[in-house]
């Protein structure tokens, strides 16, 4: 399996003008290659392709001494990039979706460099190194596992740097096996309810900081022209709040994602298609907040490493139906407190929704479904993907 290591590096400032410079000239690279290839199809109705771009890199050195302060490889990747946008652009167009074709970057907006083979590496002292750059100081907080591949230096928006490592061949950390099984049901009166009866409280971390956000756009909305020192050191306010809510969200959902896989051997969870969801307004900021597809990614991600199962089943009416006698009324979503008029069953809505979800679950195992339209499917771990029933989603903002 691949995996991605992300560390916090400090360089010099000398070394941060020079990170600063490289990245406008990448910038300019890749936009000049997007208007290339615009360019000759608009005029000649050809498609250029990545060796044509790639091989006119030594010409534009000669022509344009300052890309010589860039490493060769850096640069390949640049056009690489281009590449890709336009091979996502045609598969898009093909599959009849939304094609979006690709844009233009300012140089705010390109903010890393990818070393893909070499030119990178950790010295005896623990110090980063990089072709053209220098040797620059390294947090490693945790050791890299498997064969580094490529090498990244990313520019976050508070002006923070660091290197991220993708590494292949990463041996899976398999948890020993549990017999222990799960149906968790997600909501926003509390962020997941679990069918054994506990609940995971929604820290609803957006809500917390949003006081301090909108002080802060308002202080960024008076300050001066654009380009400023002033409206600058604004801008940096409003992104470190932003990253603090993010950096929150992340430790959160790991945090808790963690505790389910060591508790669990089998987890079954509604494949909810949480785009469409948001797309209701009164609940898209508090569904936003929640992150659930966020949570639900690392999930898989997580149980495939540990040798989990995680089973994705329809979430039709999982609330509305009776987890004691299978009987279905409606349930509004201001009625909390599922009643059941046949068997007498009282219950919180969401556990109630737990328990059928986990019934789903353990019906699914073993049996061949439809897969649910853009939802991915589900990990089993070290076997093959387990079955998905076909569905929507009943109730949205449970």
């Amino acid at each position: 399996m691949r995996k991605a290591y992300k560390y916090r590096i400090y360089p010099t400032k000398k070394q941060q003008r020079l990170l600063h410079e490289q990245l406008a000239l990448c910038a300019e690279l890749y936009n000049a290659a997007l208007q290339e290839r615009r360019d000759a199809y608009r005029m000649c109705g050809k498609s250029i392709t990545y060796p044509q771009q790639a091989a006119q890199l030594p010409a534009i050195k000669a022509l344009r001494p300052e890309y010589e302060t860039i490493y060769s490889q850096v640069l390949q990747d640049v056009l690489r990039r281009v590449d890709k946008a336009f091979k996502a652009f045609f598969h898009r167009v093909t599959a009849e979706l939304t094609p979006g074709y690709p844009r233009y970057k300012p140089r705010y907006r390109y903010g890393s460099l990818t070393y893909p083979q070499s030119g990178f590496g950790i010295d005896e002292q623990g110090k980063l190194s990089f072709a053209k750059i220098g040797h620059l100081k390294l947090v490693q907080h945790r050791p890299t596992k498997g064969v580094v591949k490529t090498c990244s230096i990313v520019r976050s928006a508070t002006g923070k740097w660091y290197a991220s490592f993708s590494c292949a061949e990463v041996e899976p950390e398999v948890l020993p096996p549990s017999e222990r099984r799960v149906g968790i049901d997600v909501g926003l009166a509390t962020f997941a309810y679990l069918s054994d009866g506990s609940q995971i409280e929604n820290p609803r971390f957006f809500r917390q900081e949003e006081q301090a956000l909108a002080k802060a756009q308002r202080k960024l909305s008076k300050a001066r022209r654009a380009g400023s020192r002033e409206r600058e050191k604004k801008r940096k306010v409003v992104a470190r709040v932003h990253e603090r809510i993010g950096n929150r969200r992340k430790n959160f959902i790991e945090q808790e994602v963690c505790k389910l896989i060591k508790r669990f051997g089998l987890l079954a969870v509604e494949a909810l298609v949480v785009r469409n969801m948001v797309k209701n307004p009164k609940l898209a900021k508090s569904i936003a907040d929640a992150s659930w597809s966020k949570f639900f990614a690392h999930l898989l991600c997580k149980a495939e490493e540990a040798g989990r199962e995680v089973v994705r089943v329809n979430p039709a009416y999982s609330s509305q139906t009776c987890s004691g006698c299978s009987h279905r009324q409606p349930m509004p979503l201001s009625v909390r407190v599922y009643e059941c008029p046949r068997c007498g069953l009282v219950i919180d809505r969401d556990h109630n929704g737990s328990k059928n979800i986990l019934e789903e679950g353990l019906k699914a195992v073993g049996r061949h479904s439809r897969v649910i339209p853009e939802a991915p499917a589900c990990s089993r771990g070290e076997s093959s993907p387990g079955p998905i029933s076909q569905g929507h989603r009943g109730e949205a903002g449970k």
